[in-house]
């Protein structure tokens, strides 16, 4: 296989076939790195847009620039996403198309005696490799056309008359297909649209749900609709089962099946990952007997990693003129050539490759199976649950049934694919959280958090190739299926120890998050602005939104643009706090608007401290939101007031003195003779409230205290370099600087008593001025001084 291709004597036409294949994928390759180092640099051109076809034509190197540009263009945007790995024997197969071409203009004998060769060599090849005797091959593109033909197969052998009087032939006895209700999505409705079936002819059997896997399907169950599809005049025609379904990787009773359907002369198809299993040295039983089976479709492109090589479906039938009726062969030489890159892969890998690959899989799922039973929180698909056991009275009974259970349900860890899953028992104590037993709801958050989980890891380790599933039974579950994976991505050991090593650092997030949810949907209660919106599919501590007080004369279309401003003021604030708490606007096509999605929850999270400052920064929003809304109105309807006010004051100012006292000179002399007792009060203005108060309360508070003391605030003393809403490490009993954030500190008054200050050493002009605008309200107040403030001169 090293041997250059220049020192054998070969047809020159293959020769430089082969060179120009590898400059090409070179060209390519190479035009790959130089867009991944240069991401976000390349601008659009004429040439990225469709034309006419010019009039000259263009050389190779031109024409493969273009492919480049088109293959790499959304590179940037999908960074996380890696082409698939193509190596020596991916090149093999993409020669294999090439080659099919050129074949295909060769004269008509030579041409049918080298379709035929290779057919054969690749049928034999694959029925020994995948010990199926006897079998014949199909070799289609979809891997759903086999099992199309295989039904016309069996239609036109079960239906004598079928090719001459067609679909009315299958009125008298309607044909049954069965299928698992673990199978693919579609495929029974993609089978009947194919077939000219009408739905009706499709039987959906349900898996167990008490003995062994929530994956196989129900064998007793089977045995009864086909009776009654018997009684009532129908004609069982195909069963599908599953040598590894599709979501969890589960093989169904495959000998049990095959008896049943021997009893009734049904079809048995077989499709799954797992049947390449049969490769190996030793194979399980449950996978062995699908070597008995009628037919079964082998997807080798994924499991070998060969790019664009057709699926096989490997099936016995004696009568050549029925496989050809039914389109399973062909009598055209050009079709047999589809084989042509799967011959070529396959004796470049040889048994041993071909072996090793599907070994070294199955390696790497068993690495992650045993790190992952170290991890707590993460249920795997081979955990077994003895709460499943039906409850017998004798213990006896219990056990052989037990013993039977776990038998059946141990074949099941031959799997190659490993579906996980983060739960906790909620009803365990926590340190922090309150929740005891299964809360409502709990089955949907798990899948979120799930879900989430299985995105980070796909992202953050690409090369694992996990993806996230939806089971029937257990719900939204990590699956690792390295068969169809690690070939085409070339995952490594290494790969998986990174992904253990995320998974690690994720699962006490999700934990906490978990614990922690209920009692922030508590803790919400707790303060009137806040609302708790309930959305159980968010990976998170929850949703909420602030509600700003509203007027009584605001409509709802002013009320809605005040939340809406007000929340996303604040969502601002909060992104812009120094916290391990992710705040969001939720996901893109989000039911709820106008809301803050609070992300992820770390261990020592002060759920009280983070609602308490959310719920202050909205108010803090809110005050000042309305100040500068109503500033203007406010102001002008507070100075003309103040004005009234002050002709008022001084009307009343000259009835109590005199007009002597307003004169200056006159004025000064009998004030220093008779000092006046003024009565006039002072008055303060609000800009929020918008109203007038009197000033009494303000200095009865100064004589008696003297000054007005610094209100405590709840500041929480945090460790240099911690950051918002942890708890500290020390215990709550400890009333030191290490106490847990959140608790208000408290701060000595010292207050210094003041005798109480006379009438006649209190003097208040009928003036006011408006207060500075700071945190407290800003007032307008009369100062005892009997001098207006600058700010009503400027205004007046």
């Amino acid at each position: 296989m090293e041997q250059p291709l220049e020192n054998i004597t070969v047809d020159p036409m293959l020769a430089e076939m082969g060179r120009n294949l590898n400059d090409a994928m070179k060209i390519l390759e190479n035009g790959q790195k130089e867009v991944e180092q240069d991401s976000g640099q390349r601008r659009l051109s004429w040439r990225d847009f469709p034309g006419p076809l010019q009039g000259e034509g263009q050389d190779v190197a031109s024409i493969l620039q273009l492919v480049q540009n088109l293959m790499h263009d959304d590179e940037d945007k999908q960074g996380h996403r890696r082409m698939q790995y193509v190596g020596e024997q991916g090149h093999m197969a993409l020669l294999g198309h090439s080659l099919a071409a050129y074949i295909s203009v060769l004269d008509r004998d030579r041409l049918r005696k080298l379709t035929t060769r290779i057919l054969s060599d690749t049928t034999l090849w694959l029925c020994r490799l995948f010990r199926y005797e006897n079998g014949t091959a199909y070799y289609h593109e979809d891997d759903r056309e086999g099992l199309v033909k295989v039904c016309r197969l069996v239609i036109n052998a079960q239906y004598e008359e079928y090719s001459t009087e067609g679909f009315t032939v299958l009125s008298s006895k309607q044909p049954v297909i069965y299928q698992s209700a673990a199978c693919r999505p579609g495929l029974g409705q993609h089978l009947c649209s194919q077939l000219g079936l009408p739905l009706s002819s499709l039987c959906t059997v349900p898996c167990n749900t008490m003995f062994g896997s929530q994956h196989q399907i129900d064998v007793a169950l089977l045995d009864k609709l086909i009776k009654d599809d018997v009684d009532t005049g129908k004609f069982p025609l195909l069963l599908i089962a599953n040598a590894g379904t599709p979501g969890a990787g589960h093989t169904d009773k495959l000998s049990r099946l095959k008896e049943l359907c021997v009893q009734y002369n049904i079809w048995l198809h077989v499709e799954g990952v797992n049947l390449a299993m049969l490769a190996l040295g030793h194979v399980a039983s449950p996978v062995m007997a699908a070597t008995k089976s009628d037919s079964m479709t082998l997807t080798l492109g994924p499991w070998l990693g060969l790019p664009a090589v057709p699926a096989v479906t490997l099936y016995r039938h004696e009568d050549p003129a029925l496989s050809l009726a039914a389109g399973l062969t062909s009598s055209q030489p050009v079709e047999k050539l589809r084989s042509l890159p799967l011959w070529l892969s396959l004796q470049y890998l040889g048994h041993d490759g071909i072996v090793e690959r599907i070994k070294t899989a199955t390696q790497l799922s068993q690495q992650l199976l045993e790190h992952l039973k170290t991890l707590a929180s993460i249920k795997t698909s081979t955990v077994v649950s003895h709460s499943r056991l039906p409850l017998l009275a004798g213990s006896s009974l219990r056990d052989v049934l037990g013993s039977l259970i776990l038998s059946i349900v141990e074949d099941e860890l031959n799997s190659p694919v490993v579906v996980f899953r983060f739960s906790q028992d909620t009803s365990a104590a926590s340190s922090g959280g309150s929740v005891e037993g299964y809360f409502p709801g709990e089955k949907e958050v798990l899948d979120a958090l799930n879900r989430w989980l299985g995105e980070q890891l796909a992202q953050l380790v690409p090369s694992s190739g996990v993806d996230v599933v939806e089971l029937e039974e257990e719900g939204t579950c990590v699956r690792f299926n390295p068969l169809m994976t690690a070939a085409v991505l070339g995952t490594q050991e290494s790969d998986i120890k990174a992904l253990v090593e995320k998974l690690t650092d994720m699962v006490p997030l999700l934990s906490s998050t978990l614990r922690f949810r209920q009692d922030f949907r508590e803790e919400v209660y707790h303060h009137n602005a806040l609302t708790y919106i309930e959305d159980l599919s968010w990976p998170g501590l929850g949703v909420i939104r602030y509600e700003p007080r509203c007027e009584q004369d605001d409509d709802d279309s002013k009320r809605k643009q005040d939340v809406e401003k007000i929340n996303e003021d604040l969502l601002k604030k909060l992104k812009e706090l120094d916290a391990d708490i992710c705040f969001s606007t939720g996901p893109e096509f989000a039911t709820e608007t106008n809301c803050i999605y609070v992300g992820l929850a770390t261990e020592d999270l002060d759920v009280a401290e983070l609602l308490e400052t959310i719920a202050a920064s909205g108010r803090d929003l809110e005050e000042n939101g309305k100040l500068l809304e109503n500033m203007t109105e406010v102001v002008r309807k507070g100075i003309l007031e103040a004005e009234l006010q002050i002709l008022k004051a001084n009307e009343e100012k000259l009835m109590e003195e005199g007009v002597l006292r307003q004169i200056p000179l006159v004025g000064s002399v009998l004030n220093w003779f008779s000092p006046s007792q003024n009565s006039i009060k002072g008055q303060t203005f609000s800009l929020v409230a918008g109203s007038l108060d009197t000033t009494e309360s303000t200095y009865s508070m100064k004589t008696q205290t003297g000054a007005t003391p610094d209100t405590p605030t709840s500041t929480a003393k945090r460790l240099p370099g911690q950051k918002l809403f942890r708890r500290s490490a020390a215990g709550s009993d400890t009333s030191s600087e290490t106490s847990s954030v959140g608790q208000v500190e408290e701060v000595p008054r010292e207050t210094t008593p003041l005798p109480p200050a006379s009438e006649e050493g209190v003097t208040e002009p009928p003036q006011e001025e408006l207060a500075s605008s700071d945190p407290s309200p800003p007032e307008i107040q009369r100062q005892p001084d009997g001098q207006e403030s600058e700010e009503v001169d400027t205004m007046r």
